[in-house]
């Protein structure tokens, strides 16, 4: 497994399709990585679905309303219109590059309406720099993410099947 540097902020998150261990970007986002470590300690993302996939931009997930496959509310319809019922999120835009393996935050127009729902880029997005809050960057498992079924939406889609603040893993 990559070097973590610091356990508290990093995620591993296992998918349908292998682990992916991310590293948080708390000076850049901290609203955002809060909020993020705070939804998977709740165990928030365990089950939810790889809901919008493009092929050459980002896999987008967190709809834990709507998309968490083990829930009783889980609606693949409706899945990428839900999120936590968290207060939504002020816009923490930064100059980070949306790169390869950035973790982002999805929103609708407004700018600060993130709530759970997050993408990583597929490849160079720099389009979003500045528009959209990135709060982590894939450093393992970026293969894993390429493997997710693509589409809009997803027919049998790709899930996290956990999703772990890496302090918490022993």
């Amino acid at each position: 497994m990559a070097e973590i540097k610091d356990r508290e902020n990093a995620l591993i998150m296992e998918t349908t399709k292998g682990t992916v261990v991310i590293e948080l970007f708390p000076d850049l986002a901290p609203g955002h990585v809060s909020r993020i470590k705070e939804l998977a300690r709740e165990g928030a993302y365990d089950g939810v679905v790889f809901h919008r996939v493009i092929e050459g931009f980002m896999a987008q997930t967190g709809d834990v309303k709507f998309g968490n496959s083990s829930k009783p509310s889980f609606a693949p319809s409706r899945a990428g219109m839900g999120g936590s019922e968290k207060p939504d999120l002020k816009a923490e835009f930064s100059n980070a590059n949306h790169g390869r393996g950035t973790c982002s935050m999805a929103r609708s127009q407004n700018p600060n309406s993130a709530n759970s729902q997050f993408f990583i880029c597929f490849d160079d997005a720099a389009f979003l720099n500045r528009q959209y809050t990135a709060w982590g960057q894939v450093i393992e498992g970026m293969d894993n993410v390429d493997k997710i079924k693509r589409g809009e939406p997803v027919q049998d889609p790709d899930k996290i099947v956990s999703l772990k603040v890496a302090a918490d893993v022993k």
